[in-house]
């Protein structure tokens, strides 16, 4: 793809962190849904951005603000929302659980951004996957490739991922029932594969195998993420608890096996 064919908002990121990071920048790649199947009506844009050593507060700041100019907001037809990560090499090389994190943008903390916070530097499970997938599956924006840079990452680390990530998935379950379906559907199908793929293909997938009563509820979780209806949970909110119930048993059975 060349990079004239990416959406404005990525040659912006690429613009915004090479003018406030400049010499620090190792790589930046774009990842997740972008380079998979293609962005979903409601797909953030994914840019992870490797650097040779911590970023200042200032620096912080600086990001933000930028950012969150050309980020789209929640409901925004115009632009897409950002998800960016900003990881210092030095801090996955070697490899350590979990992995630290200088940097996350995303549109989840905009009313804190725009109180005057910043992301600070966090380790985070979650960072695990990430990395694994832009190690799999990334276009390369700028600099070195991303295997160069990233640490080969065992399985059983994404594993152990997965497994501290699981609660906290759950429990955000009322009001964000549609992304834990398909969350819980994407874990379910990379612990079985060993894959990443979209929410969408994971529902697919998952959908075949599970109790009759339960395909509905998922698909229409799937068919919401394509932009192809309106899902409403309230109505069967008992029976999509059962179905995130069911789908954490079997994470949770793969999880225990080597």
């Amino acid at each position: 793809m060349n990079i004239n064919e990416f959406p404005q908002q990525v040659n912006q990121v690429i613009s915004i962190a090479e003018t406030i990071l400049q010499g620090q920048i190792l790589g930046i790649y774009l990842y997740g849904s972008a380079t998979m199947n293609g962005l979903r009506p409601d797909s953030d844009i994914d840019i992870l951005i490797i650097t040779k050593q911590e970023l200042s507060n200032s620096i912080r700041a600086d990001l933000t603000k930028q950012l969150l100019k050309i980020s789209g907001s929640v409901g925004c037809i115009e632009k897409r929302p950002l998800e960016v990560t900003i990881i210092n090499q030095s801090d996955i090389v070697p490899l350590q659980f979990p992995p630290k994190c200088q940097y996350m943008y995303g549109e989840w903390l905009r009313g804190e951004m725009e109180a005057g916070e910043y992301p600070q530097a966090c380790n985070d499970p979650d960072i695990m996957i990430l990395l694994w997938q832009a190690r799999k599956n990334s276009i390369t924006l700028k600099g070195a490739e991303s295997k160069e840079l990233i640490p080969a990452i065992p399985f059983h680390e994404i594993k152990k991922a997965i497994r501290f990530s699981l609660p906290g998935l759950i429990s955000s379950f009322k009001g964000d029932e549609r992304n834990v379906l398909l969350t819980l559907s994407r874990m379910w199908f990379t612990l079985v594969t060993e894959e990443i793929t979209t929410k969408d293909v994971a529902a697919k997938w998952v959908i075949l195998k599970l109790p009759e009563r339960f395909p509905p509820l998922l698909t229409t979780a799937k068919e919401a993420y394509l932009g192809n209806l309106s899902d409403e949970w309230e109505t069967v909110e008992k029976e999509a608890m059962a179905l995130v119930e069911y789908m954490k048993k079997q994470i949770e059975e793969l999880l225990r096996t080597e």
